[in-house]
């Protein structure tokens, strides 16, 4: 499907819970970061940087048909970019208003996800008086963060965000960090944790970042592509590698485990602690389906996911059809249904396929010790990662059954096995089991290995 193409939609559709982010100020940024998916995507919008913001009147469209979308009580906006500060206080100011406008009675949230570097008292003060929850991207202490994250001319920003951090906290406004996880900080677990915790981030966000190339011809002006690209890729040099990034979660994890359950909140626990205790994964990376994480672009033009903003997944425009009928777009239930129906059979033998569900379909390039597309790059890294929490989320969740805090692990973190919690897993397979995959092989040499062949 074309960027131009109409689709067709049903003549009632019905309520899909989703959440749909704002790019109102599309991929422009004032930072060059190296490893940024986002700022390529100008080239599917080539027309001047300063013709690339939302204009007021898809602003409206966008606040009144996105609260007209959501049927609970609560409307949860979120902001993001590029850089929306680079839109000014005014046009959040009118963002504000016209929530209040067309709220009806509900609730409006909002979320705002920034680097920092323009942010100032005012910025401050704003999102004080409108509870704005603020993501800080920060990637650490200064030499970490300075190896990848430089502006425009290329000079270091660590002092700019870090000053932004004061700011936000000298006003009393809630916010958390959100850390891109690549070859070179991945190294560097304890250091990156203990100086977000110092500098009073209580709810971190650790993202791998994960991208491949094409090597040779572009795939229609843009160079990093999606998992499906049919021709060659290599992996860009800041990508994570399973090894690094399982090492990385299971530092972080045993060092949280033991002093701060209850005090620091990491996305990554907290969501699977969740399945453990049987519920749906409440982050899309580890849902079974996708498609209920959407995004709008400056012009109106809604995708499927904020890392599939290529032209055959872009649904339509809010101008010209409202975003409650594009929910029900028959490519966008064809791309959540997917994940699911494409895990290769290893996935879905897995004994954790109930707290990972294959993850973020960007990653699943990889393939199978049997030969088999669609495994997910990260896999070893996730395996690494649950398999070493299995025990100390069991005891959690058995803590919570009891209507007991789970910073009672704290006590016993040396020892898991004494909490004699259950889980909805049986153990992980010995390396000398049979594969649970039904290979036929011993677990050791099938997928415990670290795993997935990555076709370049």
């Amino acid at each position: 499907m074309s960027a131009q193409q109409a689709i067709a939609l049903p003549a009632a559709p019905r309520s899909r819970a989703c959440h749909v982010m704002a790019k109102p100020s599309g991929s422009v940024c004032n930072l060059d970061c190296t490893y940024c998916f986002y700022l390529e995507k100008e080239k599917l919008y080539p027309r001047p940087t300063s013709g690339r913001r939302m204009s007021p009147e898809v602003l409206e469209l966008y606040v009144r048909q996105y609260i007209e979308s959501q049927d609970g009580p609560t409307v949860n906006f979120a902001w993001q970019g590029g850089e929306p500060t680079l839109l000014g206080i005014e046009f959040f100011r009118r963002a504000v208003e016209l929530q209040q406008r067309y709220a009806a009675g509900r609730t409006i949230t909002n979320a705002f996800q920034t680097n920092g570097v323009l942010l100032d008292d005012e910025w401050a003060e704003f999102f004080a008086a409108n509870r704005f929850l603020v993501g800080l991207s920060i990637d650490g202490p200064q030499e970490l963060h300075d190896r990848f994250r430089r502006d425009k001319q290329g000079r270091p920003t660590f002092a700019r965000v870090h000053a932004a951090m004061r700011a936000l906290k000298r006003h009393g406004v809630e916010f958390n960090t959100l850390t891109v996880i690549q070859a070179d900080n991945a190294e560097h677990p304890l250091e990156v944790y203990e100086f977000l915790r110092a500098e009073g981030s209580g709810f971190m966000q650790f993202i791998p970042a994960v991208e491949r190339v094409a090597v040779g011809a572009d795939q229609g002006g843009l160079r990093l592509v999606e998992p499906g690209y049919p021709g060659r890729a290599r992996l860009t040099r800041w990508s994570v590698s399973p090894g690094q990034y399982g090492r990385f979660l299971v530092q972080l994890f045993d060092r949280w485990v033991r002093r701060d359950v209850g005090q620091v909140f990491v996305q990554s626990f907290d969501v699977a602690l969740g399945a453990w205790l049987g519920q749906e994964p409440s982050l899309c990376v580890f849902a079974e389906t996708c498609g209920n994480a959407l995004i709008v672009e400056h012009n109106g033009d809604l995708y499927a996911c904020d890392h599939f903003v290529y032209p055959e997944y872009r649904l339509g425009n809010i101008q010209h059809t409202p975003i409650r009928q594009l929910l029900e777009a028959p490519a966008l239930l064809e791309f959540g249904r997917g994940k699911r129906d494409g895990l290769p059979r290893v996935c879905r033998a897995c004994a954790f396929r109930f707290a990972c569900n294959g993850g973020c379909p960007k990653h699943r390039f990889g393939r199978t010790p049997q030969g088999e597309g669609g495994l997910n790059y990260l896999c070893a890294s996730y395996r690494t990662f649950f398999g070493h929490v299995d025990p100390y989320m069991r005891a959690m969740a058995d803590l919570l059954r009891r209507g007991r805090p789970a910073a009672e692990i704290m006590e016993r973190a040396d020892r898991p096995e004494a909490a004699g919690g259950s889980g909805p897993v049986g153990p992980v397979p010995g390396r000398n089991d049979p594969c649970p995959c039904g290979s036929g092989r011993k677990y050791k040499h099938c997928c415990a290995r670290s795993g997935a062949r990555v076709e370049h």
